[in-house]
């Protein structure tokens, strides 16, 4: 079976909070549904009550192949490159607001990882023509969380899998999937159904017939003046 590293932003909406919070779940699995258990265990105190606002299964970083093998595995996993996630936060001029920009780099370590994110990143997503992005942390631009994915993995895919690292044949990237996804719907308790003759929703096997349109038939009547 093959096994994917998959990268997950997720949304919730905790007791007590008065906005929505977020945080990002890596997890390891041959489909993203096989995720549904580990992403409510990852954020207990909400019981299940999460989204997902965007996912993406992660094949290629920076022209490297990323791939998950399950342990004991014959490819070596303790390279020199190492897979990095970086989440840079910064700020806009009388905007009350923190903004994000999560990233995955491949690098020797992190030091590096830093130095490239703070080249790059910005300049390619926040700057435009007369207002060139700046990437210094005086102007209200840093480094606030990075970690090698490696450690931040769920003790259980910890211990079942390592990633591979090497260097694809060509450059590539991976699609990001865009849109709300409720756990309800990832597990696939909703499903949807219809046929010629009804339309039905079915919840946990419980089936709700919804109305058939009633048409009416309309008859125009026409009369004509004899001659």
């Amino acid at each position: 079976m093959q096994y994917k590293l998959f990268m997950l932003l997720l949304g919730c909406k905790p007791k007590g909070r008065n906005t929505e919070q977020h945080d990002i779940f890596f997890g390891i699995a041959a489909h993203l549904k096989a995720l549904s258990g580990d992403i409510a265990d990852f954020w207990p105190e909400v019981k299940g009550k999460i989204h997902i606002d965007a996912w993406r299964e992660v094949n290629y970083v920076d022209g490297f192949k990323i791939e998950a093998k399950e342990k004991p595995s014959n490819e070596e996993a303790g390279g020199k490159e190492k897979l990095f996630f970086l989440n840079l936060g910064g700020y806009k001029k009388d905007d009350f607001e923190e903004y994000h920009y999560k990233i995955l780099q491949v690098c020797g370590d992190k030091g590096a990882a830093i130095q490239r994110a703070k080249q790059t990143a910005f300049y390619q997503h926040t700057g435009f023509e007369g207002a060139v992005s700046h990437i210094d942390d005086k102007y209200g631009v840093d480094v606030d969380d990075i970690y090698e994915i490696a450690d931040i993995l769920p003790q259980k895919f910890k211990e079942q899998y390592s990633i591979i690292i090497s260097k694809a044949d060509a450059i590539q990237h991976d699609e990001l999937h865009l849109g709300y996804l409720t756990l309800e719907k990832l597990k696939g308790n909703i499903v949807s159904r219809s046929d010629h003759s009804r339309a039905a929703i079915k919840y946990k096997k419980n089936i709700i017939p919804l109305r058939e349109p009633r048409v009416k038939h309309c008859y125009l009547l026409f009369s004509f003046p004899s001659s």
